[in-house]
């Protein structure tokens, strides 16, 4: 047998507590498990396991060497998976949250295709437009639209989102366009989400700068910030993909083209042990492709 295999019967024999059980668990005579063992300590050069009629146990330096020897064990078995993954198809459950406007006008299609590619998997989808906590929750994945706070979590980029600045014609009428970012001080701006400050940031003077902006209205939903400007509340600063359709029948129109807004991006994140997951690389790997191609 090889030094790794060793090892494999020194960890079985501890975990069953005797070279008995470990022996039957493994299906060999309990003689082989025991001069196995005998043999790595020789060639270790020390004692692992104290034997007495009664009882065993491992010596400090075996206590030791069994710590260890379960993780290098646990790291090849996962090698080992990982490895022979690449060729598979992904399978099981995954639990998965994502904002309400993002996952109704991307994930409704999206995800019914993937599904129908895979076969053995299945998704709950949480439409949410909080932050949830992916360990305390029990999610696996998260799809996240804007900066990302600084966390133990993994963090892949999926796509890269346009926002514009727009308003209604009738508010417009009613209300000068603004000319310059700092014009909508002096403006009715929707604010998103629930921070008591709303800044709304654009390219001046060759940097990046916020404009601090306020208003009577806000509201956790992209959808519902858009069609509060379509009713004439006001102006708003959305992804393309969320105010495309209004603008195009004209029921917004932009201001502030001169000055170009910085790119948001859209992130999946997920916890480290999901780093490994067959399913959670491949769904990432299929929904970065296909907003790419959506551009």
């Amino acid at each position: 047998m090889n030094q790794l295999e060793d090892m494999q019967l020194f960890v079985s024999v501890l975990e069953c507590g005797s070279f008995t059980a470990a022996a039957d668990a493994l299906g060999l005579s309990k003689q082989f498990v025991s001069r196995r063992v005998a043999a790595l300590e020789a060639r270790l050069g020390v004692r692992l396991i104290n034997r007495s009629t009664r009882k065993l146990n491992a010596t400090v330096l075996g206590q030791s060497y069994f710590e260890r020897a379960q993780r290098i064990l646990q790291d090849v078995a996962e090698t080992d998976m990982l490895v022979s993954e690449q060729g598979a198809s992904p399978r099981g459950a995954l639990r998965l949250s994502a904002p309400m406007s993002f996952g109704t006008l991307h994930l409704s299609t999206l995800l019914p295709d993937f599904m129908r590619l895979y076969p053995d998997v299945s998704i709950e989808l949480d439409l949410s437009d909080r932050t949830v906590d992916l360990l305390g929750e029990g999610y696996d994945m998260a799809i996240r639209i804007g900066a990302l706070a600084d966390s133990t979590l993994i963090a892949r980029q999926l796509a890269a989102m346009d926002m514009v600045t727009c308003a209604s014609p009738a508010y417009l009428a009613a209300h000068p366009a603004p000319q310059t970012p700092v014009d909508l001080r002096q403006h009715e701006c929707m604010l998103y989400g629930h921070s008591k400050t709303v800044e709304w940031r654009y390219w001046i003077d060759g940097r990046s700068q916020a404009v601090a902006v306020q208003g009577r209205y806000r509201v956790n939903n992209g959808e519902l910030v858009r069609d509060a400007a379509i009713a004439g509340l006001g102006l708003t600063m959305l992804p393309a993909f969320i105010v495309g359709e209004a603008l195009a029948r004209g029921d917004l129109v932009t201001v502030l083209d001169s000055y170009q807004l910085p790119t948001t991006k859209v992130y999946a994140v997920y916890p480290q042990h999901r780093q490994s997951s067959l399913l959670v690389q491949f769904l990432v790997d299929y929904l970065r492709d296909a907003l790419l191609a959506r551009k």
